[in-house]
């Protein structure tokens, strides 16, 4: 049995295998104090070693290879082999005699044959016979050795290869849309990693965002407390810079709990360990900074011609339309009367013993038949509406093809309109953050000087710190939307050198369908 794991999933397990695991200790997972140290590659190869999902759909070739093997099975030689022993006592009454006479005869019969069937809708048939005849009436028992060949062709009903290997081929078909439809889960899977990644990297980014700004809105408090106390402040200025305070400690709690929230994602996506329920104590530690990736977007039509070329989703329609297409050539087959023409050589040879009766093979007895036999169900209103309905299911899945292609192209051409936008707004967030911070400068010096309020300076402290986040929430979304865009075109693994742009070609398949 061919098992199609070229590729990919060879990529796959050899990477896993060799991976340095930028973890410091394989057992964190057991552990609730090892922390486990993750660049973007680690996390991608932990979670195609040990992610059960994938696990999961790992076994769907082997499964669809089984049913290959099955099919391929229908043309295997069959030997068949029988052995009868009979024993038999009869009675007849001559004209001329009143009393039945009465005739014992006993036989042993052993046969062999071996019989096979070609997808040209030829059956061949190859058989020795070899029976012993003993009678109370004869002296003698008879010797029989019989070697025969059994021809048979379909005319019309499952003539020609193109019927007889409809099942063969389209378990193929299946075999191969099930490997794209493991990389399609595998694409997706590790662009799920991969944005799960940098959301815990915005997240970290943002906590200490959030920390950084609760220090600064406690700098500015207790500076608030120095001017009231010296008189240089009214004392209510103190309720706004308490309250900056406290709103910055609302923000650290949440910033805290969604920090825990993406850690428990993306650990549930690389299973680091994958046993037991100390996976979920692995604490994590991204080593990959929210740094701009020094990348060339193409032209957007580039994008939407290799996600035509390249999406798995698109070579597993094509295939599963080339199956509707088997379907229809096995049901207009069934649509035929069944007419074979069959033609039997024998030779036989007899004698008192078996060396006599080989000897005597090349004798005068033989026996050649042969013939005609047609078959035809009257009405035939099954096989027609079989065939109607793959006729149908052929329609359909053409129809479907085409929108999926149309689907394909506006979502790498929408992904590209997302990846360009994102990659804009960094260079105008870091601008914003900047004017901003010139903004406080100038707030606090106003401050100081008095001619401006400590609520003044909170706001100003506030529009600085969403513009902090902006600008490296701009990294990461310009990053996830790279793996979005390349994910849409199909391309994401074979970017990150994890296997072939495609396991295998499809022509040559899809091709074979038409023969």
């Amino acid at each position: 049995m061919r098992i199609y794991f070229r590729g990919l999933i060879a990529a796959m397990l050899c990477l896993a295998a060799v991976m340095p695991c930028g973890a410091e200790g394989s057992d964190g997972a057991s552990n609730p104090e090892t922390v486990l140290r993750l660049s973007v590659e680690d996390a991608v190869l932990m979670a195609l070693e040990g992610n059960p999902e994938l696990r999961i759909q790992r076994l769907e070739p082997v499964m669809a290879g089984t049913f290959e093997a099955l099919e391929r099975a229908r043309f295997d030689p069959v030997l068949n082999a029988e052995i009868v022993g009979t024993r038999e006592r009869t009675e007849r009454f001559p004209d001329e005699l009143r009393e039945p006479i009465s005739d014992l005869r006993e036989s042993s019969t052993a046969s062999l044959g071996l019989r096979r069937e070609f997808p040209s809708g030829t059956e061949l048939d190859l058989g020795i016979d070899y029976q012993i005849t003993d009678s109370d009436r004869v002296d003698v028992a008879q010797h029989r050795l019989r070697g025969g060949i059994t021809l048979t062709q379909a005319l019309l009903q499952g003539r020609g290869r193109a019927a007889n290997l409809a099942d063969l081929r389209r378990a193929r078909l299946d075999l191969q849309a099930s490997e794209y439809e493991f990389r399609a889960f595998a694409e997706s899977l590790t662009s799920e990693v991969e944005i799960a990644y940098w959301n815990y990297v915005l997240a970290e980014s943002e906590l200490e965002i959030f920390e950084s700004s609760l220090d600064l809105a406690r700098r500015q408090r207790d500076a608030t407390r120095e001017r009231i106390e010296l008189g240089q402040t009214a004392g209510v200025e103190i309720t706004a810079a308490e309250a900056e305070v406290a709103l910055r400690r609302q923000d650290l709690i949440d910033a805290h709990a969604a920090k825990e929230t993406l850690r428990l994602t993306l650990v549930r996506l690389i299973q680091p360990g994958h046993t037991g329920e100390g996976i979920w104590n692995a604490r994590l530690e991204a080593v990959d900074t929210p740094t701009t990736p020094d990348v060339d977007l193409d032209q957007a039509a580039v994008h939407a011609r290799a996600a035509r070329e390249w999406r798995p989703e698109i070579h597993e329609a094509r295939l599963r339309l080339a199956n509707r297409k088997l379907e229809v050539v096995q049901t207009r087959d069934g649509l035929l009367p069944r007419l074979d023409f069959f033609i039997r050589l024998g030779k036989t040879g007899f004698s008192d013993s078996f060396g006599r009766a080989v000897a005597n093979l090349d004798g005068d007895g033989y026996d050649v038949s042969t013939g005609l036999r047609f078959e035809m169900p009257l009405g035939r209103r099954a096989e027609q509406a079989q065939h109607l309905r793959a006729g149908l299911d052929q329609e359909s899945a053409a129809l479907s093809l085409e929108n999926l292609i149309r689907l394909v192209e506006h979502d790498a051409l929408a992904a590209h309109t997302e990846a360009v936008r994102a990659r804009a707004q960094i260079g105008a967030s870091a601008v914003t953050r900047r004017l901003q911070e010139e903004l406080l400068r100038t707030e606090t010096d106003k401050f100081e000087t008095g001619l401006a309020t400590a609520l003044d300076v909170a706001l100003v402290q506030r529009d600085l710190l969403q513009s902090r986040i902006a600008e490296v929430k701009a990294v990461v979304d310009f990053r996830k939307a790279l793996v979005s865009l390349y994910r849409l075109e199909g391309t994401l693994l074979a970017r990150r050198g994890i296997g072939p742009p495609l396991p295998s070609p499809v022509e040559p398949l899809v091709q074979e369908t038409q023969q």
